[in-house]
């Protein structure tokens, strides 16, 4: 029988595990206080040195609070993890060879940078969201591409594929996401080096519950 399809949530903050996690007990620790805050999605991604214990361990965590858990470019490792699915960047392998691996209950997501082709693109390998960005500096990535607030207004007008927006993202500026056509929003540095995670987490979800951020699909 084919597991049911992974549940994608409409809306919300979606967060990004830091590199800063000294262990994996303080990185449980540090995507828990997220969760209870109102993360609604969590992305693992911890470059040359994931573990398929951890992607384990964060998998049953995300489950206690119906958050799905997507490994950043390894659909074998999310496969091995019993991830919801993988995000995939530039390098990685195309849509249809992650789909092959981890079925058709995945959920994908593909980086689109600030390339309205790119994501087009994904919508077309039947990809299931979109990252763009980085729309304002971001502390994780430095030298990320930068993205005009009006691209998501291009998105949003060139496909249907949802939006998640990345690079930099505050409670102080992410209501003009919202507001432009993001679904969710994507913090690292701003949720788990905030010194409250829980608390800026919630600052976050409040962001989704503003009269601007009405009318989101």
């Amino acid at each position: 029988m084919t597991p049911a399809r992974a549940h994608l949530p409409e809306h919300g903050l979606y967060v990004i595990t830091p590199a800063s996690a000294a262990g994996a007990e303080a990185l449980i620790d540090q995507v828990r206080q997220a969760l209870e805050g109102g993360a609604v999605m969590v992305q693992y991604r911890a470059k040359g040195r994931a573990t398929l214990a951890e992607a384990r361990r964060l998998q049953r965590l995300c489950a206690e609070h119906g958050a799905p858990l997507i490994i950043n470019d390894d659909p074998a490792l999310a496969l091995a993890s019993g991830a919801a699915g993988v995000h995939l960047g530039v390098d990685d392998v195309p849509v249809a060879e992650a789909r092959r691996i981890l079925g058709p209950q995945a959920i994908i997501g593909v980086s689109c940078y600030n390339r309205i082709d790119r994501l087009r693109a994904a919508a077309a390998a039947g990809a299931d969201y979109a990252a763009l960005g980085a729309f304002f500096p971001s502390v994780t990535k430095p030298h990320a591409a930068t993205a005009a607030i009006e691209l998501l207004r291009l998105a949003r007008a060139a496909s249907a594929l949802p939006v998640v927006a990345i690079g930099g993202v505050t409670p102080e500026n992410g209501g003009a996401l919202i507001a432009a056509g993001a679904h969710w929003l994507a913090a690292s540095h701003g949720i788990f080096e905030s010194g409250d995670i829980a608390g800026a987490a919630r600052r976050y979800r409040a962001l989704f519950h503003r009269p601007s951020s009405k009318g989101i699909a």
